[in-house]
């Protein structure tokens, strides 16, 4: 379970949230809502351990998250508003590092999100959407159970969130967790909402 207890945190000077809290058990997906500005990619990072808040507690299992930093890289697998593919690399070659360190297939990756017919395609010739995709099929290989999300469907067809979907519906099927930070629905049904500015989770 993740348990934000009072988490406060600036930004430089500005004070971007206070006084948040939420709960996300295994199997359950928290959406982030509210304006641009609002602090959803600042908690997304907090999550993270790449930001640290100024008061409040993150705990994992009931003991500090952020203790042993090493420790809950391995719990977390975020993607952020980069893609962070490297164009040189073919679609398969940019999967090959998570792939060999899960130990599992590029396969696996490739058929989450119907990328098997770009394998051998130079990633700088993907269109946009086709990267997002890339990026996003990285999850697929993943053993971490919390799934950070920062606008993950940006760039992205009907079928492909379609398919990001039945990734998500998988990955809390088998006691995964999601955080997501979004403007528009995601295929999560059932997910809760906390929109930031107000420290309580509503049913979503």
């Amino acid at each position: 379970m993740l348990t934000a207890e009072g988490l406060a945190v600036f930004r430089g000077e500005r004070l971007v949230f206070r006084d948040l809290s939420f709960q996300v058990q295994s199997g359950g997906a928290l959406v982030l809502a509210g304006p641009n500005g609002s602090g959803k990619s600042t908690l997304l990072r907090l999550l993270a351990g790449l930001v640290r808040p100024i008061a409040g507690r993150l705990l994992w299992d009931g003991t500090d998250a952020l203790a042993d930093l090493a420790e809950h890289g391995r719990r977390v697998a975020y993607v952020g508003h980069l893609d962070a593919v490297k164009p040189g690399l073919t679609v398969t070659e940019n999967l090959r590092f998570a792939a060999r360190v899960a130990g599992r297939a590029v396969e696996d990756a490739l058929d989450a999100l119907e990328l098997r017919h770009l394998a051998d395609l130079p990633a700088r010739m993907l269109s946009a959407g086709q990267k997002r995709r890339l990026a996003l099929s990285r999850l697929a290989l993943t053993p971490a159970p919390l799934w950070l999300l920062d606008e993950p469907t940006i760039g992205l067809d009907t079928a492909s969130i379609g398919r990001f979907g039945t990734l998500l519906r998988g990955h809390l099927a088998g006691g995964g967790m999601v955080v997501a930070a979004t403007h528009v629905p995601l295929p999560l049904e059932g997910a809760e909402s906390l929109r930031l500015g107000e420290a309580t989770v509503v049913a979503g």
